[in-house]
């Protein structure tokens, strides 16, 4: 693991257009899987806005291309002020070449890489550079030391972000970077508008109600061609 670097800018490197990094390796977690695919959607639909936003996961996060002993793969991040088509092209993260570090990474617990994620990645994630490190762990704290935790980067190292809990189970905590706040929803990872106080929709509600608008339109069809069959019926037509 290297250290961060007084600047990306100033060591920036030069690749072929058409340079990937590997996969990383990675064990099938099924529920890690559901959460990353959801939350990134979710982002993705909230910040569809913007063309300068990057959310993507799974890939390497490195300054050095070459170096393997890097070798952090975060389950998502999240970068401002990019160009995310560049970015998913080399099939990771470089710092290098980016010329900033992300600004937000999320680990999903998993029974394989649990405990490295409030260790090691923690340590690895401030020495990289990035300003929000947060963990989800759906069990409830099995697998991380917490249900949900939140750091952000002061200096060098990371300070704690404060976490609530509600009576009725609800476990959060407020992003800056995103404008939103995380939560722990009975084993789900929700994202939480606090202007409005709503849930942003997940994949699944968004489904439903594209299905549900796509049925009114329908049975709206099906009304207005009967009633103009009536009226023709009516006209002796």
């Amino acid at each position: 693991m290297t250290s961060r670097s007084p600047s990306a800018k100033e060591n920036a490197i030069q690749l072929p257009g058409d340079w990937a990094l590997p996969d990383p390796p990675r064990e099938p977690d099924m529920e890690q899987w559901q959460t990353t695919t959801a939350f990134d959607a979710m982002l993705e639909a909230h910040f569809a806005h913007r063309s300068d936003v990057l959310i993507s996961g799974a890939g390497y996060l490195r300054h050095d291309p070459f170096n393997e002993s890097e070798q952090f793969a975060p389950d998502c991040v999240v970068a401002f002020g990019v160009n995310p088509d560049a970015i998913v092209a080399r099939n990771g993260y470089l710092i290098s070449e980016v010329g900033k570090p992300p600004d937000f990474v999320l680990e999903v617990a998993s029974r394989s890489t649990g405990r490295r994620d409030y260790t090691v990645k923690r340590d690895g994630y401030a020495a990289y550079g990035v300003r929000e490190y947060w963990r989800f762990d759906h069990t409830g704290g099995r697998f991380h030391d917490a249900p949900l935790a939140g750091d952000v980067l002061t200096g060098e190292e990371y300070t704690p972000l404060p976490v609530n809990r509600e009576p009725d189970g609800l476990i959060w905590g407020h992003s800056e970077l995103l404008g939103l706040d995380l939560c722990w929803d009975n084993g789900s990872l929700r994202l939480r508008n606090p202007e409005t106080g709503k849930f942003l929709p997940t994949p699944e509600e968004l489904r439903a109600e594209l299905d549900a608008t796509q049925a009114r339109a329908e049975t709206a069809e099906a009304r207005a061609a009967a009633l103009e069959a009536e009226l023709r019926r009516l006209r002796g037509q």
